[in-house]
This record gives structure tokens, C-alpha cells and sequence, in this order.
């Protein structure tokens, strides 16, 4: 089964069927098929990109029906040290954007002006949040022309009406934010200082502007983000295959706990890897490569000229074409032509300068009497900080046995030898009468470029090392809410049990907010407050417990939400025929639980964004980062647990109309 990175969904996906025909030879025997046909073969073929986003859309699906993948059991990675190593400081992310919510920020902006406190909505300074009242939201439904606020699509305009309610009731023009130049900047509320470049999350920035009737200026928001490490890390088993995995060996074995083991080659490999020549200039070592590949076009092999960057394998080109050596140029800006290009890049007397991109998985086939010539050429221009860079691209030559040849041209002038060799080498080669022109291959100066390799190597493996102990805090707390995702995903007739579970425990984080020896009059009616926000108290008799101790007010609480329950339980089994209040129930549950999720994720990030600077404290800012970022996702099930029961409670009677 092979399943291609283009083409999105269902067209990017082919399972191997002997009998199928096509036109096309390229898909002879691969029958187009969906996702979820694809993942439900024994073997799944295709990108890690693919992969990873499709684990993370998964976890955003409102049916179980729509997940694609099965359990993460068994992966094979192509180019392992590239995904695990190269690549595992970029996240996947998948960042929402709604097409009409500028609009839509804009209409809601207008509609809340006409709403008064305690008539149509229960605000809460402390906790900045608002709590609509049964008339806010028949006036909302009434202005919106819907019948149903919660229901099916209409629930995505929830976040809208929730941004506009406290940016019009909870949030003050200079006090938390002033408008200046045509934009709202934020007011650092512990330093009076104006934020330029920050913004409010969850739409409340776009919410304030339209408010204030300014430019609503569209934000990306992350809705689900990974990393390849954890990605991996979550298969049962995992394996790889690569041919430059020995210098990270022990990277491979700390963090993933994969061994390296060198296969044997299928054939002797006869290349000659000669030694690096070192000059005194860039400008003398470019000098000299060109004369080398000159030499070697004149012998009719074929030369590929590694590049680190871009720049470099342009300013190679332009020296190239001043001598008329007629070459190609393969690098980010001319990646289309990539396969053309590789195809003639083995015929004789052929130049293809190439950045990284070329030294991984590329085989270039040697034209007619190519081989007898010596082979294919590689020329490095300068020394990577990687090890294992330089070795992919000296392994595009001597392929399967064939004869070539590599070698490296370097300079003091280069990057990594200005950074990391010995101050007093160049100055000692010069003293020893090393001329510009002049090459030399001296076992210290390889010493010296291997020693800065390595530095480059561990320091980078340090940073990675260091990025995996703050991932794994959040991919921790990502397991749990995916988990409880899944619960609720899954659930039939325990869906009203996963809702009890978390209303009776959010009562429990109610009574935890008083004691019994302030109680008094006041702190009661705070007390029944803030269960109104989370359940209506329509039939409980607060009369009969004028008076009372918290402890009678929380029983009498709990025995009201369990009758809210068994009349939540009773609607929804009324209409299990056709799952109707089951679904919109999970709907409501699960809207709540990734709107909650996101809002974590944003902070997370800004918490990570500004640990660091406590290192200046004496602070060690990971112990920092996940001290704080284990009190916010105590904060985040809190509030889950508190929307859920609200959002789910105060529908109920929505649920028995729907």
C-alpha cells in the first residue's frame, strides 16, 4: 500500500490490488482507496509528515468513525537519523483559521451592546468570565434568527458570543488596553508598560477590535501540535534504516532507545576519500576546486560539488560561468527540476552543484565508460557541523561498488573553523609559511576539524536533549486529554457517567473554594453564585436553606445535580433510537474539551516562551517550566471539568427539544 504525501486526503491514498488496471504504469496495480483503508492494511507506506498530522487530525474528529489510524504498532523509518535528529526541533502543528470570523467577530460585537448584566447574562469579575442567563440566550437566538444556540453548527458561534461578552462587559479601554495608531495594544497590568506584539488568545484580541471598531486582524491559533520524537516514541515498537547512524549512536540510544548495528555492504565499497585540503582564504580554496573540477571534466568523469547553503552553491555558479564550465544548480530554488537534474548528473564531463538536499537517499547512475574514468567525483566546499552531512554526500559516490572519489575543500574563513578551531592554528600555519594559493594537508589541521565537528555535535545534541524534557511535559498532559477524548469519542450509554463524574467533582472543587469558619451569609449567596454557573438551580429550594452550614448546602447541591442527571439521563435515553441527544451531547462535551485544550496550548507555549528568563535568577528554568506547567494543567482539568458540567448542564433542556 503506498500512500503519497500530495493530493490530501482520500486521492492521496493507493492500496496494492493485483487485479486493478490503470493507464497509468506508474499505479499499475494500486487501486485509489480511502484513508482509513489505507491505515487498515498490514503494511502502510508514506510520509512522516503524513503520518504525524493524520495522528493529530484524529484527535480533533468529532466521530469515531472519522479516525483513520489504528493503534501505533510498528515503524520502519527511511532516513531515520534525518526525522529523529535533523528534523526533531520542528513540531507538527495544525493551525485553525476561520474564513468568516472577521465578520463574524464584527456581528456579535453589535449584538452584545444591547445585553444587560444580571437580565441576560451572570458576569464574574474575579474569574473575567460571563455566564448567559435562559433570557441572554433566547435574546441571542432570538437576534441571530436560530432556534438552537448549542446545536450542531451553530454551537461553533459559542467562542464568538463568549469573545465579545467579555470584551464588551470585562475588558476596559486604558486600563487593559489603549488604541493607538489604528491598533489595540495590550497594557502589561504589572507594569503599566504597553505590550506591542502581543496579542489576546481564543479571539479576544479580534473581539476588543471590533469592539472598538478598529481593523479585526486575522490570527493563526494552534489547535494540535507535535513532534516527531513524540510521535515515534509512541509506537510499540520502532526501527530504522539509514546510512549515516554510527556518529549518532548514542542520541539514538538515549532518547529512543534504538541500537545501532552496521550492516556490511552488499559489495566492497572501492571509493577513495582523500584528504581534506586546508588554504588560508575562501577566495583560494574556491580558486582551486574550480581547477580540480576543470581537471576532472577534462578526464571525462562526472563531478558533484556539495554546498552548505544556498548563497554558497550560487556564488560557486557565477565563478563556474566565468571560466565557461558549463554546470547545473540544484538547491531549494530549483527543487522541481531535482529529478532531471540527479538523471544527468553521472554523465561524463557533467557539473551539478548541490546543497544538502542531494546527499540524502540519491542514487546517481554513471553514464557509458563512466566507471572506467575513475566515477562520479564529490567535492565538499566546505566541512558541515555535522559528521554524518559530510558522509551522506561523500556516499553518493562508490554506490553498489562502483568506483569515485571524495574530497574536502576548506578554509580558515569558513563558518565552523572560525567558531570552533584553535585561535593560534592559522597563525602558527602562516608563520610556517603557508601562502594563500597554497594547500596543505596536515594531520593537526583534521584533528582540529574533527574536534569542532564534535563540539557542534554535542552541543546541538544537548539542545535536543534539552528540547525533549520540555516536550515531554506537555506530551504527558496530551495523553491524558487524548485519552479522556477517546472516552468520550467512544462512549454510548457511560457518556451521561463521564458527565456525573466530572459535575460531581466540580462540585467538590466548589466546596473547596469556601470554609466552614467564614462561612456566612455573604460567602452562601458567593457559594450559590457560582453553582448557578454550573447547573440551574431551577427546583432546588434555596429558602429552606437559609442558614445552613456549607456542608448541608453542598448536599443539598449534590442531590439537585443528581436529579439534573437522571433527567439528562432520561432525554437521552428517550431518543438512543437515533442517537440524536447522544450525539449532541458529545458535541457539546467534545467542542468544550478542544476549545479548553487550545487555550492550554497557547499558554504553554508562552510559559515556555518565558521561563527562560528566570535563568537569570538562579533559577533552573526547566524546573521552573514544569512546576508552573503542572499547576496550569491542574487549572485546565479544573476548568474542564467546570465547562463540561456548564455547557452540558445548561443545554439539558435543548438536548429534549433537539
Amino acid at each position: 500500500m503506498i500512500q503519497n504525501q500530495g493530493g490530501g486526503g482520500e486521492a492521496g491514498s493507493f492500496i496494492f490490488d493485483p487485479d486493478f488496471r490503470t493507464s497509468d504504469d506508474r499505479y499499475l496495480s494500486l487501486r485509489p482507496c480511502s484513508r482509513r483503508e489505507a491505515y487498515a492494511a498490514d503494511i502502510t507506506y508514506g510520509t512522516n509528515n503524513e503520518f504525524g498530522f493524520d495522528y493529530l487530525r484524529d484527535n480533533m474528529v468529532m466521530s469515531a468513525a472519522e479516525k483513520v489510524q489504528r493503534p501505533l504498532a510498528y515503524a520502519i523509518v527511511d532516513e531515520v537519523d534525518n526525522i529523529l535528529i535533523d528534523e526533531a526541533r520542528t513540531p507538527l502543528i495544525i493551525s485553525g483559521q476561520a474564513e468568516e470570523s472577521l465578520d463574524t467577530y464584527r456581528v456579535f460585537a453589535n449584538l452584545v451592546r444591547g445585553l444587560q448584566p444580571e437580565m441576560h447574562f451572570t458576569p464574574d469579575p474575579k474569574s473575567r468570565t460571563i455566564a448567559l442567563t435562559e433570557d441572554g440566550i433566547a435574546r441571542v437566538e432570538d437576534n441571530l434568527g436560530i432556534d438552537n444556540l448549542f446545536e450542531g453548527e451553530n454551537a461553533r458561534l459559542t467562542r464568538f458570543l463568549d469573545a465579545a461578552l467579555k470584551a464588551n462587559f470585562m475588558y476596559q479601554r486604558d486600563r487593559d488596553y489603549v488604541v493607538r495608531g489604528g491598533k489595540v495594544v495590550i497594557v502589561d497590568e504589572f507594569t503599566g508598560r504597553l505590550m506591542d506584539g502581543r496579542r489576546y488568545s481564543e479571539g479576544l484580541h479580534q473581539a476588543i477590535e471590533a469592539k472598538e471598531g478598529v481593523s479585526v486582524e486575522r490570527e493563526t491559533v494552534t489547535l494540535a501540535t507535535i513532534t516527531y520524537q513524540n510521535y515515534f516514541r509512541m509506537y510499540s515498537k520502532l526501527a530504522g534504516m539509514t546510512g549515516t547512524a554510527a556518529t549518532e549512536a548514542e542520541e539514538l540510544h538515549k532518547i529512543y532507545g534504538l541500537d545501532v548495528v552496521v550492516v556490511p555492504t552488499h559489495r566492497d565499497m572501492i571509493r577513495d576519500d582523500q584528504a581534506d585540503l586546508v588554504f588560508r582564504t575562501e577566495q583560494a580554496k574556491f580558486d582551486a576546486a574550480i581547477e580540480e573540477i576543470g581537471d576532472l571534466i577534462d578526464d571525462g568523469r562526472p563531478v558533484l560539488v556539495g554546498t552548505a547553503s544556498v548563497e554558497t552553491s550560487e556564488q560557486l555558479s557565477s565563478m563556474l560561468k566565468r571560466r565557461r564550465i558549463a554546470h547545473e544548480v540544484l538547491n531549494a530554488k530549483q527543487h522541481e527540476r531535482e529529478a532531471h537534474i540527479i538523471a544527468a548528473a553521472g554523465e561524463p564531463g557533467a557539473v551539478t552543484i548541490a546543497t544538502n538536499m542531494a546527499g540524502r537517499g540519491t542514487d546517481i547512475k554513471l553514464g557509458d565508460d563512466v566507471a572506467r574514468r575513475g566515477g562520479l567525483a564529490v567535492i565538499g566546499t566546505e566541512r558541515h557541523e555535522s559528521r554524518r552531512i559530510d558522509n551522506q554526500l561523500r556516499g553518493r559516490s562508490g554506490r553498489q561498488g562502483d568506483p569515485g572519489s571524495s574530497r574536502f575543500y576548506v578554509s580558515f574563513e569558513d563558518g565552523i573553523m572560525k567558531r570552533f578551531t584553535p585561535d593560534w592554528l592559522p597563525g602558527m600555519l602562516e608563520k610556517a609559511g603557508l601562502e594563500d594559493g597554497a594547500p596543505l594537508e596536515s594531520g593537526m589541521v583534521g584533528k582540529a576539524l574533527e574536534q569542532a565537528q564534535q563540539k557542534v555535535e554535542t552541543y546541538h545534541f544537548d539542545i535536543r536533549k534539552h528540547l525533549v524534557d520540555y516536550d515531554d511535559v506537555i506530551n504527558r498532559q496530551r495523553e491524558v486529554i487524548y485519552a479522556e477524548r477517546d472516552k468520550v469519542l467512544t462512549a454510548r450509554g457511560e457518556l451521561v457517567e463521564i458527565v456525573e463524574d466530572m459535575l460531581l467533582q466540580t462540585i467538590d472543587d466548589l466546596e473547596g473554594g469556601f470554609a466552614n469558619e467564614l462561612w456566612d451569609e455573604t460567602t452562601a449567596d458567593e457559594f450559590w453564585q457560582e453553582a448557578a454557573q454550573v447547573l440551574p438551580l431551577t427546583g432546588l429550594d434555596r429558602d429552606a436553606l437559609y442558614g445552613a452550614e456549607l456542608d448541608e448546602c453542598v448536599e443539598a447541591l449534590r442531590e439537585h445535580a443528581g436529579q439534573e442527571l437522571r433527567t439528562l439521563a432520561a432525554k437521552v435515553d428517550a431518543k438512543t433510537a437515533d442517537g440524536t441527544s447522544v450525539e449532541l451531547l458529545r458535541g457539546l462535551v467534545l467542542r468544550t474539551m478542544d476549545r479548553l485544550w487550545i487555550r492550554h496550548l497557547t499558554e504553554i507555549d508562552g510559559l515556555r516562551q518565558g521561563v527562560g528568563l528566570q535563568a537569570y535568577g538562579q533559577q533552573d528554568p526547566l524546573v521552573t517550566y514544569k512546576r508552573e506547567a503542572f499547576d496550569m494543567f491542574d487549572q485546565l482539568v479544573a476548568a474542564l471539568r467546570r465547562e463540561v458540567s456548564a455547557s452540558v448542564m445548561h443545554a439539558t433542556v435543548r438536548i429534549e427539544q433537539g
